[in-house]
């Protein structure tokens, strides 16, 4: 049996047991969905690729409690992500509105191209946020997971810790709360992340 050939479950216990190639298996197998999850609720690529390390690092230390009911460890790693991105946005609002509208400096060495490009989706994204900025915290990471993330509503359940019927009501709710025209960007991205039609 080929690594690459082996279930979530399978890695997991072989990176228990001290397979590190294991482990960076499900990195290279999840870490770009939970990379575009944490920009969707950012609008922040550099921000992203900081919580989405700090969301595998955190699921490894707190590996003795991972589930993976759905035999999958995407959905946990969903909802480890979202507590992270809790812990984030508290944190960026200790250091207030005027720190937060500062620019990150472009590296020289970048292609003006791409840097375009990445400014241009996180500007697309924070109109987003601000579209759904109504809906509660928890509205939003069940829109988004749902959404954009496209799991089911069992894997969001699982991910947010709460019963597949409550994401049915919810998801009704937040649709009907979000009103026509549909939300679109018509936009794929830099890196081909994008995914949004809220109606």
């Amino acid at each position: 049996m080929t690594l690459h050939s082996r279930t979530d479950p399978e890695l997991w216990g072989a990176a228990l047991a001290g397979d590190e190639q294991a482990f960076g298996e499900l990195f290279a197998r999840h870490g770009r969905a939970i990379y575009n999850y944490c920009f969707r609720r950012t609008a922040d690529w550099a921000a992203a690729e900081d919580l989405a390390s700090v969301v595998f690092l955190e699921t490894w230390r707190r590996r003795g409690h991972v589930r993976m009911d759905e035999g999958s460890l995407l959905p946990w790693l969903y909802g480890v992500a979202t507590n992270v991105l809790r812990n984030h946005q508290r944190s960026l609002r200790r250091y207030g509105a005027a720190l937060a509208r500062i620019p990150e400096p472009v590296p020289a060495e970048e292609d003006a191209d791409l840097v375009a490009a990445r400014l241009d989706d996180q500007c697309r994204m924070r109109e987003v946020l601000d579209r759904i900025g109504h809906l509660s915290r928890r509205d939003q990471e069940l829109l988004s997971l749902c959404v954009w993330e496209e799991l089911t509503y069992a894997e969001a359940a699982a991910a947010l810790g709460i019963p597949v019927g409550t994401v049915r009501s919810r998801l009704s709710r937040i649709r009907a709360k979000l009103k026509e025209p549909p939300l679109t960007l018509g936009h794929k991205g830099v890196n081909g992340t994008f995914r949004e039609e809220l109606s």
